[in-house]
């Protein structure tokens, strides 16, 4: 594959993930990881490896500004605690990630968005709306720092980020808002909570060639930008089920790579 190729499958694959990361609310480790297998036709741990390097990079920045325009905001102590967690469990999932297989990896995602669905499927808002977790800002943090162990070691293990997980513990676990705890989710893409996983992977050399990290990085920003306006313009019940859905294609499509 020609570096030109390259640098615009790499868009490709930015991009997709980044509308995927910008409307759910999710980092945009997940989308990259599938795609980097489909578009780039990576192996797994170095689909994980790629997605892990391509999310150093601030490029969830312009999502977040979205969803600060859109009123939503986080206390301050929930991303110490989450992305204290975050640190401990990244370092040893990425550590166990290169001593398993392949087939492992992509076994263990799919029992992961399994479970993920299952939370997201069984949460039930208050019909009533009042629950409000945005002004509780002394939710206690040994929840959230369990949230951001399960999310680091998730982003270490599978390569995905973490977004998912703190986005369905925040909002099925701890019954924060929707938007909220997208907004939440989003602000770990910005900071570097994921440098331990991700120097593991570099240090091993499992990563896509360098046109094609651009062409990523060029295609987050733009999609995330993109997938946070639509995000802000519609209901919380829409973003969940479209949260389900996203996360169905992908298990079923990890299924299918696992089989094969």
């Amino acid at each position: 594959m020609s570096w030109l190729h390259e640098l615009l499958a790499g868009g490709g694959v930015g991009l997709v993930a980044g509308l995927a990361s910008g409307f759910t609310g999710t980092s945009p480790g997940g989308g990259l990881v599938i795609f980097s297998v489909l578009l780039l036709g990576a192996e797994q741990h170095v689909a994980q490896g790629t997605s892990l390097i391509a999310q150093i990079p601030p490029t969830g920045l312009a999502g977040i500004r979205r969803y600060w325009q859109g009123g939503n905001r986080s206390p301050l102590p929930w991303i110490i605690w989450i992305g204290l967690g975050f640190v401990i469990g990244g370092a040893g999932g990425g550590y166990a990630a290169t001593a398993v297989s392949d087939s492992v990896l992509q076994w263990t995602y799919v029992v992961y968005l399994v479970a993920l669905i299952v939370l997201l499927i069984l949460r039930r808002d208050r019909k009533d709306g009042s629950f409000e977790a945005g002004n509780r800002d002394d939710l206690h943090w040994l929840p959230l720092v369990l949230i951001g162990t399960i999310a680091g070691f998730s982003s270490g293990f599978m390569g995905i980020g973490g977004g998912l997980a703190i986005t369905v513990g925040l909002a099925a676990g701890l019954r924060v808002p929707q938007h909220q705890a997208q907004f939440v989710s989003l602000v770990f893409s910005v900071v570097p909570t994921n440098l331990p996983p991700a120097w593991i992977y570099w240090s091993k050399g499992l990563m896509v060639g360098w046109p094609a990290i651009i062409g990523i990085l060029a295609g987050l920003w733009i999609g995330t930008d993109l997938g946070a306006r639509l995000a802000n313009g519609v209901s919380r019940s829409v973003l969940r089920r479209a949260m389900i859905a996203l996360v169905s294609l992908m298990a079923a499509y990890m299924t299918y790579k696992a089989l094969t």
